[in-house]
């Protein structure tokens, strides 16, 4: 299996600015403001603190896939973001370690438009790839 960056901890939460609060006063630094993801239907902010970074995705709608993990999970860490060179490789990687891909590489407007693709494992859920 190829290693892997660590690039964030995806976290769900029902209120946005609540959850930002809450990390804040916990000592996290809101490293980028909350970001509209038209594509996902999200909106999403970036904290971090002793060198680890907490991804916060709010569902706008019920459309949002999102909104659907929020009924099941609630508010919780949902999935591992990694930083991947080559997707192929990545992707070969992940398949052979028993993950699906769930989705497409598709721009992350919340990452400088950089793409990102999710996969899934029974054993562990999501993780994202963020490609260069």
């Amino acid at each position: 299996m190829q290693a892997f960056k660590i690039h964030h901890i995806g976290y769900l939460v029902k209120k946005m600015e609540k959850a930002q609060k809450t990390f804040v006063s916990l000592g996290y630094q809101i490293e980028q403001e909350t970001v509209y993801d038209s594509i996902r239907d999200v909106t999403i902010c970036f904290l971090q603190k002793d060198g680890y970074r907490i991804e916060l995705v709010s569902p706008v709608s019920e459309n949002s896939v999102a909104a659907g993990l929020l009924k099941k999970y609630k508010n919780c860490p949902y999935h591992i973001c990694y930083e991947a060179n080559d997707y192929e490789t990545a992707a070969a990687s992940l398949s052979a370690a028993g993950f699906l891909a769930i989705d497409t590489p598709t721009e992350a407007p919340a990452m400088g438009r950089r793409k990102v693709v999710f996969f899934s494992s029974p054993a562990i859920g999501m993780v994202e790839l963020l490609l260069p």
